[in-house]
This record gives structure tokens, C-alpha cells and sequence, in this order.
């Protein structure tokens, strides 16, 4: 069994969602303490004992110990489940796009299609937003021969959550392929997503999109607006994406949700700082899915290439717990990630 010490590098969640992934696609058992120690609320919160839970039925696995607050835990993989559909409910306010990424894998190498339904928060801070995974991180999954769609039924926001996803994803029944995204190529052009919930009285979508877009076009991109005032969320709520077109093809996005005492404006200026940053750094993607795509590249087949803006402490646990599952060969040159993944084949059934 595999001891793994939670604290190491990130020293968060990603740590736990990472782990149970890749026990369930290997079926090698482990041990972690430590988990998320270093946090102000220590231990496993809700969505990461959902997380655990999600996986564990999947993969047919014992644990011990996984309950909110416990920062130790077992998971030991078995025979893995043949149901064709799943719904779980975080119960809070946690992420659901980042419980979507910890399932995909082993979704995307089970030998049956799967749709899942996803109840929990959906925009918040710390996690990628529906708008970032479904627009640049699983356009790059495709490139790997991930088929995945995820849809939004209904926005969910912090504290309340109750967002809906739906994620369907159909088996390839091959390994995944490895990703070469080292040069940005030019950008065509930035497309702002302003999206604001029972607040269409403050104009909270419109300030958030102005904003954000008045700094685009002063940098001299052309961007382009799409402003939604939702009414299906049960609370009120807002969020805003940029998301850069390159010429190759190409996605880079930056997002952050609303909070109480955040203005529009400060999150349209955040928004646009944060991507025009990444995209002065040269990377081929963006901060956070540079994060996301790591586990996918090391459980492909052959050598995936990568140029990122910087290197971040979520890469090295990927990099770590690759090299412990997987025995993948991890390289980092400066802003390329050189990853030769660990060939993962066996669908799970």
C-alpha cells in the first residue's frame, strides 16, 4: 500500500482528488495523512468526501476513515462498478466542475458510456468554473481522444450551491493521447462571459463585462461581449470569463466568481488581468489548465509537451503522485512541462 503524505507541495484537495483517480485506474491501494493540514479548516470538507465517495463507487473501493474533518484515510480500490449512471450531491456549496475532473479519467477509460448528474456549487473561488472547463479545458481533452460534454442545467453559487451539471462521457477504448501545446500562436481575439443571477436591477453582468472589456480594447484586442441574466439559480450570484482565441486553435481563459463586497468592477479588472498576464508569458495554455491537464497527460500514451506560464504548486503534486501511480517520467524546463505518461490502456469496467 502506497503511504502518501497530504501536505506535500499544494497541500490541498487537488492532492485528494488526484490520489483516487489514479488508485482507481491502477487498482494500487493507499494510505494519506496529512490532508489538507495546512489549511484553516484542516481535513476533508464535503466535497472532497464526495470526491472520495464518487470514485470509490466507481472503482468498487474500501475505504476507512473518509469524513469531514479527518485528515487521514484509506482507499483501497476492487471490482469496479457496471451501472451506466450516477447522481451525486455534494451537499454544499464545493465545487462541482472540480468533483467532474477528479471522475473524468476514470469515466473516460470505463468500456460503457456514462452521464452523471452533479448537485453543488458550481461558481466559486479555488475551483474552475463551468465556463472554463467547458469552453478551454475540455476542447484540449478532445485533442486527447476524451469524449466528455458538460452542460449547466442551473447555476449554483456559494453559500447556497444547488447548481446542476451533466456530464455525459463515451469510451474511445484506446489510451490517451499525448498533447503538444508549446507555442500560443497570435490571438484573433477575446470573447467576455458576464453571468449574473436575480441581479439584473444592479446590472452586475453588464458592469463586470464593461469593465473588463474596456481593458481588452485598450490592450488592443478585439473582444467581443455575451452578457446572461440567469433566474434559476437559487440565490443570487455572479461570475465572469475571458476567454483568448489563438490562431492555433487554441483557448486561454481566466475567470473568478462574485462574493459579497466584491464589486463588478474589481472582478472585471481581476478577470483581464489575470488573462492578459498569461498571455504576455507565452504560455500555450492558461494557469489553471495547465493544473487540470496534468493528470490526463500522464496517463497517456508517448510524451506530452506543454508551455505554461509559470510552474505552480498544484503541477508538482501532479507531477509527484504520476510518478507514484504511475511511474510517469515528469520533466520541467522552465515554463515546458515534458511529461512521457504511464501509457494507462485497461478500460475500466
Amino acid at each position: 500500500m502506497l503511504t502518501l503524505d497530504g501536505s506535500r507541495f499544494s497541500g490541498s484537495g487537488a492532492i485528494v482528488r488526484q490520489a483516487v483517480a489514479f488508485a482507481a485506474l491502477t487498482g494500487r491501494p493507499f494510505h494519506l495523512f496529512n490532508a489538507r493540514v495546512h489549511r484553516p479548516k484542516p481535513g476533508l470538507r464535503a466535497q472532497h468526501v464526495r470526491v472520495v465517495d464518487a470514485v470509490a463507487q466507481l472503482a468498487g473501493a474500501l475505504t476507512h476513515g473518509v469524513e469531514q474533518g479527518s485528515q487521514d484515510f484509506t482507499f483501497e480500490p476492487g471490482a469496479a462498478a457496471k451501472e451506466e449512471s450516477f447522481q451525486w450531491n455534494i451537499g454544499s456549496a464545493g465545487s462541482t466542475t472540480l468533483l467532474a475532473l477528479a471522475v473524468l479519467p476514470v469515466l473516460a477509460l470505463r468500456a460503457v458510456p456514462t452521464e452523471v448528474e452533479l448537485q453543488g456549487g458550481i461558481f466559486q473561488d479555488f475551483a474552475p468554473s463551468f465556463y472554463h472547463v467547458d469552453r478551454v479545458v475540455l476542447p484540449l481533452l478532445r485533442r486527447m481522444g476524451i469524449q466528455a460534454d458538460l452542460s449547466m442545467r442551473r447555476p449554483g453559487y456559494v453559500p447556497r450551491g444547488e447548481g446542476l451539471l451533466h456530464l455525459a462521457v463515451h469510451p474511445s477504448g484506446q489510451p490517451f493521447l499525448p498533447l503538444t501545446l508549446e507555442e500560443q500562436g497570435e490571438v484573433t481575439g477575446i470573447h467576455v462571459l458576464a453571468l449574473a443571477s436575480h441581479l439584473s436591477e444592479r446590472k452586475v453582468a453588464q458592469r463586470m463585462a464593461q469593465t473588463a472589456q474596456q481593458r481588452f480594447s485598450t490592450a488592443g484586442y478585439r473582444t467581443t461581449v455575451e452578457v446572461i441574466d440567469d433566474a434559476k439559480a437559487v440565490q443570487p450570484g455572479a461570475a465572469l470569463m475571458a476567454c483568448a482565441s489563438l490562431s492555433g486553435g487554441l483557448r486561454l481563459g481566466a475567470d473568478r466568481a462574485g462574493a459579497p463586497k466584491r464589486r463588478a468592477e474589481e472582478i472585471g479588472r481581476s478577470v483581464s488581468h489575470m488573462l492578459m498576464e498569461d498571455l504576455a508569458s507565452g504560455a500555450a495554455v492558461d494557469r489553471h489548465a495547465a493544473d487540470q491537464l496534468m493528470p490526463f497527460a500522464a496517463l497517456a500514451t508517448g510524451e506530452s509537451r506543454i508551455r505554461v506560464p509559470f510552474i505552480t504548486d498544484h503541477i508538482l503534486s501532479s507531477a509527484w503522485l504520476a510518478k507514484e501511480f504511475l511511474e510517469a517520467d515528469i520533466k520541467i524546463e522552465g515554463q515546458l512541462l515534458r511529461i512521457v505518461g504511464g501509457s494507462h490502456r485497461a478500460p475500466v469496467s
